[in-house]
This record gives structure tokens, C-alpha cells and sequence, in this order.
């Protein structure tokens, strides 16, 4: 598990026999006494796994998803309650969370909700680096030949796009080499798979 792990609970025995028992099997975790602990030292964290407690004085642990989803912090969740709240639970999930857990903890339950966190967070990196790979090469590219690939992309012909912007088949065909060295491919295919890439949410 490449990924850190934060855990959110004001209950400093949790905290540490949480600790205790992920360090056992290699999984290092920083512990926060509360949300405000650790929304000030947020901007500080790299992406990592939470484990959040669900009923925490003045700010919740599902508060807590809340306020991170409206900065666009969309870090896989594991939310831990000593109470079986069903709507608490449903709330969790709508919020992202990837998996519910009820106190006291299953020691391999927990890990194996870890383990599916930290998955979901190399896919989530993964996304963006594929994206942010994709801006880079699609801002080479000139407004013309930006133009030319949206119509690429959209499924157009070399006549067809041509004639939309007036120009000859054979400036199409020159733009359409262009591109193809800036972005590594000649691929139709390929070309629209990075143009939706690049267009993909954040």
C-alpha cells in the first residue's frame, strides 16, 4: 500500500489501537484528534486514504466529506461509527465513501477496505495524470489544428472537414500530419481518445 493513510477520531484510544494494529502489517497512519486538526493541515497532505469516525463533536465525520467534496478533495473514505445508523451510512456512501465500518473493527475488514481505497486512488491519480498528459500535448497545438481535431474527434471526413473551415483537402491532410507528430499518433482513434482525454472532468 503505496498511498497514506489519515485517520479522523476523537477518541485518542482509537487512534492509537488503530495505529498499533496497521502498523502490525506495514500500514503507516497519521492520526488527527479532529476535522479541524486535519483541514489545517490539509494543504500540507498528499492524496492519501481516510478513515474518518462518523460522530465527532462539532464537526462530524460526514460533515466532514462534506466540506472536502466542496474543495474538490475527493480522497477515498472509510467511515467507522460505534452506532449501526443506517441513514448515517446511506449519507456516507452517497458522499463517496468506500466502505462503512462498525466499531468494534474487524481487524482484516479494515485492511481489506483499505486495500480497496488505495485501489481506488491509483485509478483516481491515474486518471488525472492521463488527463494532464493529454492537456499538455492538445495545448501544442495551434487554434487551427485544435479545430481540425475537434472535427477529427467528431468523426468527420478529410473532404467533409475541408469544407467546413475552406480549406483544401490537401491543408486538411498537412494539418492532420501536423497534429500526429505533436501528439504521437495517427490514429483516428487514438487521436479521439486523447481529444475526449483532455475534455474528460477533472
Amino acid at each position: 500500500m503505496t498511498h497514506p493513510v489519515y485517520l479522523v477520531d476523537d477518541d485518542a484510544a482509537v487512534r492509537h489501537a488503530l495505529g498499533l494494529l496497521l502498523s502490525t502489517v506495514g500500514i503507516q497512519v497519521t492520526g488527527f484528534a479532529d476535522p479541524q486538526a486535519f483541514l489545517a493541515r490539509l494543504p500540507a497532505l498528499s492524496p492519501g486514504c481516510l478513515i474518518l469516525d462518523i460522530r465527532m463533536p462539532v464537526v462530524s465525520g460526514l460533515k466532514l466529506q462534506e466540506r472536502l467534496a466542496e474543495q474538490g478533495i475527493d480522497w477515498p473514505t472509510i467511515v467507522i461509527s460505534g452506532h449501526g445508523d443506517i441513514e448515517a451510512c446511506r449519507r456516507a456512501f452517497r458522499n463517496g465513501a468506500v466502505d462503512f465500518l462498525s466499531k468494534p473493527i474487524d481487524e482484516q475488514d479494515l485492511i481489506d477496505a483499505i486495500q480497496k481505497a488505495q485501489d481506488a486512488l491509483d485509478r483516481m491519480l491515474g486518471r488525472r495524470a492521463e488527463r494532464a498528459e493529454a492537456l499538455a500535448l492538445l495545448a501544442a497545438l495551434t487554434p487551427r489544428e485544435t479545430e481540425v481535431l475537434d472535427r477529427i474527434a467528431a468523426g468527420f471526413t478529410t473532404r467533409q472537414i475541408a469544407e467546413g473551415l475552406g480549406l483544401s483537402p490537401r491543408t486538411v491532410e498537412s494539418h492532420r500530419a501536423a497534429i500526429g507528430a505533436k501528439i504521437g499518433t495517427t490514429s483516428q482513434a487514438e487521436m479521439t481518445r486523447l481529444w475526449l482525454e483532455g475534455r474528460a472532468a477533472p
